[in-house]
């Protein structure tokens, strides 16, 4: 089975999230894709991030893809950082193909995520083209020193069975919504 995993904050999800969603699974040809709603991202400040019941519940109530399914087991498990959540995926379900499925913007500041080495050791990853983020993201530290490890994107429906290193940057539709300026918007100042 081929599955993307694909994690975040989702305060709140948006159709921007969706069309990432619906062109990974098609474009990398998997099977599913699980939606890991984080119970806060180590990298930001966190304090006025609503309950993860809420944003699962709301997440939950967006997709209508049966392939797609939301959880928040993160939290559940007491994982705090992304590689906890692949260790624990790659070990208690060693016979999925699963793929690390991130924005552009992310890629950007992907080194600085906590073993962030070992995420991409472990297992591929698909990067998503965001509007304003192509340049930072393919100039990045991590972009920088897994260029030996990316495939072409007319590769993508090999990359979930690719041994890692191994990534994908996928060029496609795009949506301008961001979480922080919707957030912006529902509290101007």
């Amino acid at each position: 089975m081929r599955i993307g995993l694909f994690g975040g904050s989702f305060n709140p999800m948006h159709e921007g999230h969706l069309l990432v969603m619906e062109e990974t699974l098609r474009r990398l040809q998997l099977d599913a894709l699980w939606v890991l709603v984080t119970p806060g991202n180590p990298l930001k400040n966190n304090s006025a991030l609503p309950p993860l019941a809420d944003r699962v519940g709301a997440a939950r109530a967006m997709i209508r893809n049966p392939r797609i399914r939301v959880t928040g087991f993160e939290a559940a498990k007491g994982f705090a950082y992304s590689w906890q959540t692949v260790d624990f995926l790659t070990t208690r379900l060693p016979g999925r193909r699963f793929v690390w499925i991130m924005g552009a913007d992310s890629l950007a500041d992907f080194h600085r995520w906590q073993r962030w080495r070992d995420i991409a050791a472990r297992l591929p990853i698909a990067v998503y083209v965001r509007p304003g983020a192509a340049r930072r993201a393919l100039a990045s530290r991590a972009a920088t020193m897994l260029d030996h490890a990316q495939l072409d994107e007319s590769d993508a429906a090999l990359l979930a069975d690719c041994r890692p290193p191994a990534w994908i940057y996928l060029q496609g539709r795009q949506s301008a919504l961001s979480s922080s300026a919707i957030r912006a918007s529902r509290n101007p100042r």
